[in-house]
């Protein structure tokens, strides 16, 4: 075609985005150092199932089937660019084995032609829902309609280059590769005269070109040959630029996700101690050289938090599942993500030429030098108001959502950790919980001494009084102190008695598992509490007792079984959802009593999106007789949040529209008699949510042990005395 052109195209475009390449490679290069090299083979399933397969895009939404369309277009179509960017030096490159002539040029063809219509349907959805029917997630702008237009471009001018030039190949079928007819129809091998099927697109063009005169056909392949081959190269270009540089970062975003369990939080350091000693080294001289406790700044966010900067596909569907944001609350996690993004953007120069500093004494050794001489800009509240940080549940509806593995929660914890132990600056409603749980080891500043008084007349025996005991039941703070809490914990106990299993509790001797102060920021007083009771529990098991631990509250489940490792206590934790429906397949209880009526069932967010137990439940309350299961509209992954989490129990909704009244609704819409939860957290919420609607008298809530306990007809005075 015209190497000479074809070289300078490439130098000026391939030149270019080397040059911003670097800038933003740089840029990732600032953020403090995270290992993301490990376990490879789960990593490149992680591709397929996520970047490739697009698994959360939706099996049946059109814009979830529009841009896999697209996806698959790019995957695709990157050969056919390599293709023609060859036949701008030699003619008849085919990329050696993809000639006209072969069986598996022809394949490649037909797909090539297939995927390329696929990908102009896609863009056709796009526009629709930009122009014609416009989501309010989606971030709509003219840049988007422009890309959109490219991606087109690009699809159909490939498609008029083929069908330009299978026509000329019909026409002149013996002429010689010389002269500019010849170069452009020697890819095309032997033409048909009519329509091929083979080539679908390439004939339609063919079709509606064929009535225009030779030097026109050849005016035509060459603009489709130019116009896809060039514009290919321009696009690369505008991607680091706009919304669209997912392109490039999806892969290797997914690629390099969090594989620890999804409830787990990073600790900042090995222990309490040395957190002290940070948090210390900090206070004392707040100084930019040193490694932060959690994040002030935007340059103390990791490498990888840089890599879901890059990759936010504006697409909203983190902030529409957002049980802040869709009740009116200023956090918006997608907007949150943009806002940090930009905030980067503007400080790349003197991020990237900044000197750096070794941390000083104290500071963990895995922790990165940050950049000094960057001013003190703070993300909250210099560039974000404090309530965009404290309206979050920590619920994982925009990580569950999120199409390409951005993760939010973490960024969130870490900037509230360091507004809380450095700043010392967080609502008021969280100074009394905060000094309960470090008085009293629980939020409600209860006594110590009344922890076990739920369990008076059950006859359950105390780790003390039994240290052999191989099944823990870990109660929590709510079923402790709380009274309507207090009957699920019963519930639970006699159910356990009911099938023989030889059981205890610690009593006084647990205490608050530490996941309120966690999410709400205070990882020192989580530290404290997650440091006592591991040692608690490590004593007994060293005693050969606690093999495994039960737990009937989700956020004690998750925090036991996914944080406490990595404080030494290391044992198999079981929600009671699961722990019960085994006794239930077991035989060792048997639901024979009906329970009347319609259930709608809440999913607690740290038992569902945290740890994956969706049907246990369900599971259990389809055993029990006469009960009807329905289910509210959004459940499971999609299910609302009761508001509660994230420290939520303890603060003030920032509006008057609360999350809990909203999943109230919600579940009511089903027609159910009863509500079913199995969180005590969710039942407290919920209970309200129905006072607020003056149903608390019509509607039950109810736990689900609770309703296992009324069909399996437990007789505990009997058990008891036993």
């Amino acid at each position: 075609m015209n190497p000479i052109l074809m070289s300078l195209i490439f130098a000026v475009t391939l030149g270019t985005f080397a040059v911003v390449a670097k800038k933003r490679f740089a840029l990732l290069a600032t953020g403090r150092a995270v290992d993301r090299f490990d376990r490879i083979p789960d990593r490149i399933k992680s591709v397929i199932t996520y970047a490739f397969y697009q698994k959360k895009m939706g099996y049946y939404e059109p814009v979830g089937t529009a841009h896999k369309f697209i996806f698959i277009g790019f995957v695709v179509l990157l050969l056919r660019s390599i293709i023609l960017w060859g036949r701008a030096f030699s003619p008849t490159f085919n990329a050696f084995i993809f000639g006209p002539d072969t069986l598996l040029g022809q394949g490649y063809e037909l797909i090539k032609d297939v995927v390329a219509t696929l990908v102009v349907l896609g863009v056709s959805v796009f526009v629709y829902y930009r122009t014609v029917k416009p989501q309010k997630r989606m971030t709509l702008s003219t840049e988007g309609l422009v890309i959109l237009g490219i991606i087109a471009t690009m699809m159909l001018s490939d498609m008029l280059y083929d069908g330009a030039g299978m026509e000329l190949s019909w026409r002149f079928r013996s002429a010689g590769p010389e002269g500019i007819i010849g170069k452009l129809i020697a890819p095309f091998g032997t033409a048909h005269e009519g329509f091929t099927f083979g080539a679908p697109a390439g004939s339609l063009f063919r079709m509606l070109v064929r009535g225009t005169t030779d030097d026109t056909l050849a005016c035509l392949a060459q603009a489709g040959f130019w116009t896809h081959a060039t514009l290919v190269l321009v696009f690369l270009n505008i991607l680091p630029f706009s919304k669209h540089f997912h392109i490039l970062t999806a892969v290797p975003n997914v690629f390099f996700r969090d594989l620890e369990p999804m409830g787990r939080l990073r600790p900042l350091a090995e222990n309490a101690e040395k957190l002290m000693e940070l948090v210390g080294a900090v206070s004392e001289l707040e100084d930019p050289t040193k490694a932060p406790v959690g994040v002030a700044r935007i340059e103390h966010f990791s490498w990888k938090s840089i890599l879901d900067f890059y990759t936010c596909t504006e697409c909203g569907r983190c902030s529409d599942n957002c049980p802040a944001h869709t009740t009116g609350k200023v956090l918006s996690p997608k907007h949150l993500m943009l806002a940090l993004r930009d905030h980067l953007y503007t400080r790349q120069d003197d991020l990237i030429g900044a000197p750096t500093a070794v941390p000083a004494e104290g500071i963990p050794a895995d922790a990165n030098p940050i950049a000094v001489g960057l001013g003190s800009i703070l993300i909250a509240p210099d560039m974000l108001h404090p309530d965009v940080l404290w309206g979050c549940t920590t619920c994982r509806a925009c990580e569950e959502q999120c199409p390409v593995m951005i993760s939010y929660v973490d960024k969130i914890v870490d900037l509230r950790r360091n507004l809380v132990m450095v700043r010392g600056e967080f609502p008021h409603t969280l100074a009394k919980p905060f000094e309960a749980m470090e008085v009293n080891g629980n939020p409600w500043n209860l006594s110590r001494s009344d922890r076990g008084a739920w369990s008076d007349g059950l006859n359950i025996k105390m780790m003390a009084e039994n240290p052999k005991a191989e099944v823990l039941f870990w109660v929590g703070c709510a079923a402790s102190y709380d009274d309507r809490a207090k009957k699920i914990a019963r519930s639970t106990a006699k159910l356990l008695q009911t099938a023989g299993i030889d059981f205890a509790i610690l009593g006084q001797e647990e205490s608050c598992t530490g996941d309120p102060a966690r999410r709400a920021g205070n990882e020192f007083l989580f530290a404290t509490l997650a440091e006592s009771n591991a040692a608690t529990l490590n004593g007994y098991k060293e005693q050969g007792g606690i093999r495994t631990i039960i737990t009937a509250c989700p956020h004690c489940f998750n925090t036991l079984k996914n944080e406490y490792p990595d404080f030494g206590a290391k044992f198999e934790v079981v929600h009671h959802a699961d722990y019960l429906l085994g006794l239930v397949a077991q035989k060792k209880l048997t639901p024979v009593n009906a329970v009347k009526g319609k259930v709608a069932y809440h999913d607690s967010c740290y038992l569902g999106r945290y740890n994956d137990i969706y049907e246990s439940p369900r599971k259990i309350l389809g055993a029990i007789p006469g009960l009807e299961l329905v289910e509210a509209e959004a459940s499971k992954n999609k299910g609302l949040c009761c508001g509660a989490g994230g420290g939520q129990m303890w603060m003030e909704e920032q509006n008057t529209n609360r999350v809990n009244v909203k999943r109230t609704l919600q579940l009511l819409n089903t027609g159910a008699t009863t509500i079913a939860t199995a969180c005590p957290f969710c039942m407290t919420m919920l209970t309200d949510g129905l006072k607020s609607q003056d149903k608390q008298d019509e509607i039950k809530q109810l736990d689900i042990a609770e309703l296992l306990d009324q069909s399996c007809a437990v007789s505990l005075p009997a058990k008891a005395a036993e």
